[in-house]
């Protein structure tokens, strides 16, 4: 009895001490964006300068460089980050693996065709990628062509695993498919390689084409699915418990692992198409959570969102700031600091 008393207790102080450190992290979350938000509208030509932004917001192009430049980019910034960290949590989560990201199932592949494609017949079309030809794309839409390939990425990845009933089988085929897909786009680039310019700048990720109505969009698509990513949480909690267990709680694991590749694929086609492939957010942003605060699903998602936001925000603010008046592309930055992140994890697990 007494054992059994001092068993709940125990239980009880860890669920609390669990509770605190994931509040604590929500704050600090919430923290870091506020001061990243700051900090990316006082980041621009001269680097970060909150004298110079005093400055702009005196001047007579205040409108122009915070409200049509560093504010949308700033926002647009955080919403890709958020929607590649949920996307991270959901991939992990389906896969039963915290390596897994937001890329697996061939949507990077697909995008970076679709963009490859555009480019290469607006090259055959205008000779070389000059300011006409530059707005014949933009009429026809790298972004579009980026969401459309990414989503079709992802539909062949399904087709060729029969479903999301075998959580294995469609991790092979996702590998396949980015193969596949990756082929195909270099030989693209090789018979027109006026297109590798574009398509090299589309693989490192940017924050620089970011407006208002690109932030509109992804917060018109975030909002669902942090929605349902919510609905789903407890059914994702199931699965990562194992199928059987899964199934004796009366789930199918074949519809909840279809629902989850939808909302995956969605969140990451929404989020390259916006900003290209910006690497390690959506690896790194659920690790952290974890790593201070872990809890269930319905917090990890969340949690997760929150902190791709915010790596992404402060990612942009150096890829602006090192070299002002320069910019470094966001994606390298995130690399270099995700990296590092990790190599610096597996060091402290080796000593350990």
């Amino acid at each position: 009895m007494n054992r059994s008393a001092a068993g709940t207790a125990g239980a009880g102080t860890a669920a609390s001490a669990d509770a605190c450190a994931r509040r604590r992290l929500a704050w600090a979350i919430v923290s870091v964006l506020a001061a990243g938000l700051a900090a990316g509208l006082a980041t621009g030509s001269a680097g970060f300068s909150p004298s110079a932004l005093w400055a702009d917001l005196h001047g007579g192009d205040a409108a122009l460089l915070i409200g049509q430049i560093r504010a949308p980019r700033t926002l647009g910034a955080a919403l890709v980050g958020a929607l590649l960290g949920l996307a991270g949590a959901i991939a992990q989560g389906l896969f039963r693996n915290p390596l897994a990201d937001p890329y697996l199932l061939g949507s990077a592949a697909g995008a970076g065709l679709g963009v490859v494609l555009v480019l290469a017949a607006a090259a055959l079309a205008g000779g070389y990628i000059s300011l006409a030809t530059a707005a014949w794309i933009e009429r026809v839409g790298l972004v579009a062509a980026a969401f459309i390939g990414a989503v079709a990425g992802v539909s062949l990845t399904l087709v060729l695993a029969r479903g999301a009933v075998h959580t294995l089988r469609l991790l092979l085929a996702g590998v396949v498919v980015g193969m596949l897909l990756g082929a195909v786009s270099d030989l693209i680039t090789v018979a027109s390689p006026d297109a590798l310019r574009g398509k090299q700048a589309f693989m490192l990720g940017s924050t620089g084409f970011l407006g208002w109505g690109a932030l509109a969009l992804m917060a018109a698509g975030l909002l669902p699915l942090a929605l349902l990513a919510l609905r789903w949480a407890r059914a994702l909690d199931a699965l990562t418990l194992g199928e059987d267990t899964a199934a004796s709680l009366g789930l199918d694991p074949g519809r909840v692992r279809l629902a989850l590749v939808l909302m995956l694929s969605l969140g990451t086609a929404l989020a390259v198409s916006q900003a290209g492939l910006v690497a390690f957010v959506g690896l790194v942003a659920p690790h952290l959570v974890r790593r201070n605060a872990p809890g269930p699903h319905a917090w990890l998602l969340l949690a997760s969102a929150g902190m791709g936001a915010a790596v992404l925000l402060w990612a942009d603010v150096a890829a602006r700031a090192l070299i002002a008046p320069e910019e470094l592309p966001v994606g390298v930055v995130t690399a270099v600091l995700g990296g590092g992140y990790l190599v610096r994890l597996l060091g402290q697990r080796a000593v350990a």
